[in-house]
């Protein structure tokens, strides 16, 4: 191989091995955004898993155990999405690690040509006299000067070339050792998808079972369903009317310490509601462990075609014995009792509020100052359905809005 030619074909393993290090970078990144994800889908599988466990208590098909299983469906569904994402960026990383492998393999057969070529020269040209004849022969000193340099030259380039073969064998070894672990990965990938394939067709019967189940008794659902839409417009007026005194307190408040009208919040309560708005998105959950079991706004039954619950917040399941908490600095404005919701507890963020429903026991006091993260209540379980169920709003003024958009990804 002449000089170009090496060159050449140095230039184009140097570029193909800076975009195979671009690759796998960028491919290490993905791949640990998919395992966060996986984790976190395990975990909220295992939640709901212990959740259904305790609904399970009540021999009874009910409505939350649907609700659960259909989450639970909707969760296995996202964990074989991603497993079958991480096994699409595994077998690309198996096609580049194949080409890798190749490239070496060629570039490690040019180097031994080359080396076996060089110790073949070396040999024909092994005595000492050969290569002071090669010298003195030379037509003037600085021919015999440049023909003295050539032989250390190739003496050092001859050595270099030898070391370079035992690196490219290395490199070898160690891609050939990646490959192999990538393929054990890829094949407890596809074990794994597998058996949460057959997890969601077994959770899938359970699901058409627990239907037909709840469909034999329409009329009692549609009592219950009655029941608390009747509960929950009561809680919305309450809300409602309680905000509304809190609205104009504050603006009493704002017009004394200012003496201007127009101004609703006092520079405190302004302050907080300016903080509360800048959190979006990442205040933290009420309930530390929980499983979305109700979504914000209409929503259709589980259970019964065509029929729509409006709901103005969400409703989380957790486990007995949860303690809900606080999502931001606040004060409580107020502690209600009310039918099936048990105690409320209202609390001012300034211009917003947040509301916390079906507690057991409140840990906090009407006009308290609370911290973020703070214990607020004990959240209620109920016996008959073996459930323990937050339901949680925000509201900004006299608006409700969907609390999921606030709370932390």
């Amino acid at each position: 191989m002449n000089c170009k030619t090496h060159l050449f074909f140095l230039t184009i393993t140097l570029a193909f091995c800076s975009a195979l290090f671009l690759n796998s970078a960028v491919y290490s990144q993905s791949k640990e955004r998919l395992q966060q994800d996986k984790r976190r889908l395990e975990e909220e599988i295992a939640l709901t898993n212990r959740l259904l466990n305790e609904t399970k208590r009540n021999t009874q098909t009910s409505v939350s155990q649907l609700v659960l299983i259909n989450n639970q469906i909707r969760q296995r569904e996202s964990l074989i999405q991603n497993i079958s994402s991480e096994i699409r960026q595994l077998n690309n990383s198996i096609s580049a690690n194949n080409e890798s492998i190749e490239i070496l393999k060629k570039e490690l057969t040019e180097l031994k040509e080359q080396y076996s070529k060089m110790i073949y020269y070396a040999y024909k040209n092994r005595s000492a006299y050969n290569r002071l004849m090669f010298i003195f022969s030379s037509k003037d000193f600085n021919q015999a000067y440049k023909r003295m340099k050539y032989i250390q030259q190739y003496s050092f380039y001859r050595k270099k070339q030898a070391e370079m073969i035992i690196e490219k064998q290395a490199e070898l070894v160690i891609k050939v050792n990646e490959l192999e672990q990538m393929l054990n990965n890829r094949r407890d990938l596809l074990t794994a998808q597998n058996e949460e394939k057959g997890k969601l067709d077994r959770e899938k019967s359970d699901k058409n079972r627990s239907i037909s189940e709840l469909r034999q008794r329409e009329q009692e659902l549609n009592r219950t369903i009655r029941e608390k839409q009747a509960a929950a417009q009561r809680l919305q007026r309450a809300i409602e009317a309680i905000i509304a005194e809190e609205i104009r307190l504050a603006s009493e408040r704002a017009r004394r310490s200012s003496g201007n009208t127009e101004i609703a919040l006092t520079p405190e309560e302004m302050a907080l509601s300016n903080n509360f708005i800048s959190n979006k998105g990442r205040l933290p959950w009420p309930l530390l462990r929980a499983v979305v079991t109700g979504a914000y706004g209409e929503n259709p039954h589980p259970v019964l075609p065509g029929i729509k619950i409006n709901n103005r917040g969400i409703d989380m399941s957790t486990t007995q014995g949860a303690k809900a908490r606080a999502v931001f600095d606040g004060t409580v404005i107020r502690i209600v009792e009310m039918p099936m919701y048990r105690n409320v507890v209202i609390i001012s963020h300034g211009e917003y509020f947040s509301v916390y429903s079906k507690l057991d026991r409140v840990l906090v006091r009407q006009g308290e100052r609370v911290r973020v993260r703070q214990d607020i209540g004990l959240v209620f379980t109920d016996t008959e359905e073996s459930k323990t169920e937050l339901h949680f709003e925000i509201w900004k003024g006299n608006t409700s809005v969907n609390p999921v958009e606030w709370l932390s990804r």
